[in-house]
């Protein structure tokens, strides 16, 4: 038997009658918050280059994909087998530059064929539809960007994100009077969204990077307090600032 047949004859015991209760009471709805999940202890595994939190972590993941192939196949539809016979179907067509006649020299001209070729598959979608609604916002954003410039709609260098947001900024000074800043604001997440992008960077990776120094230099600042015997809680703004600027020099 193979690796991914004993895997799927695992899960099949699972789900059958006298199997485990909690396997048969889901289903591909009640898995989706563990998929979500899942997907980032991958990513963080992954980010710690240890090799066996990466194996455990692309096991659950393929846990994940045999088991919901179970359920739907339960109740008629597709199997495991259809969907990994998708898959490389799905590769090839999208790679004719490799298992074709087709010549892309540059990951920039495969980037545009793979969606050329998507929209041939799906002639009546929009090239901005497909998107997971529910990925991160700035992560949403890139995505958004990056589908648009592969028709050309993307300023041809840095410079024009820079100015936008300096026009996003003067319009949220101007808004800020009338209190009716929400939409300057998100257009300026957008617009830096824009230039993390332009700038072959990963906006959620930056603000994760910056919410990660945060956390780092404001733990220091509590370990400062309690070296002059005090809580965070009991310093005013001007101290806990002085404190701010000490732990940014500890770091250096």
């Amino acid at each position: 038997m193979s690796p991914i047949e004993k895997l799927k004859s695992i899960v099949q015991r699972l789900r059958a009658p006298g199997g485990c209760p909690w396997d048969i009471a889901q289903t591909p709805q009640t898995i989706t918050p563990h998929i979500i999940e899942e997907a980032y202890e991958l990513v963080d595994a992954i980010e710690s280059d240890n090799l066996s939190n990466i194996l455990d972590e692309l096991s659950d993941q393929l846990l994940h994909v045999v088991m919901i192939s179970e359920m739907i196949h339960e109740t008629g539809g597709f199997c495991f087998d259809d969907v990994a016979n998708h898959c490389s179907e799905k590769m090839i067509r999208r790679h004719p530059h490799v298992f074709g006649n087709s010549h892309s020299s540059s990951i920039g001209e495969v980037n545009k064929k793979w969606e050329e070729i998507k929209s041939k598959e799906k002639p009546n979608q929009s090239i901005v539809d497909g998107i997971p609604k529910h990925l991160p916002a700035l992560l949403h954003a890139h995505k958004i960007q990056r589908k648009v410039a592969h028709v050309g709609f993307d300023w041809p260098d840095l410079n024009g994100p820079i100015e936008k947001l300096k026009e996003e900024c003067e319009e949220l000074i101007n808004a800020i009077s009338n209190e009716n800043i929400d939409e300057e604001i998100g257009d300026i997440l957008f617009t830096i969204v824009n230039i993390c992008r332009k700038s072959n960077k990963s906006a959620e990776d930056l603000l994760q990077n910056a919410n990660n120094k945060f956390k780092r230099r404001f733990k220091q600042c509590e370990m400062l307090a309690k070296q002059h015997n005090k809580t965070i809680h009991e310093l005013n703004l001007t101290e806990l600032e002085t404190l701010w600027d000490q732990a940014k020099k500890l770091e250096k």
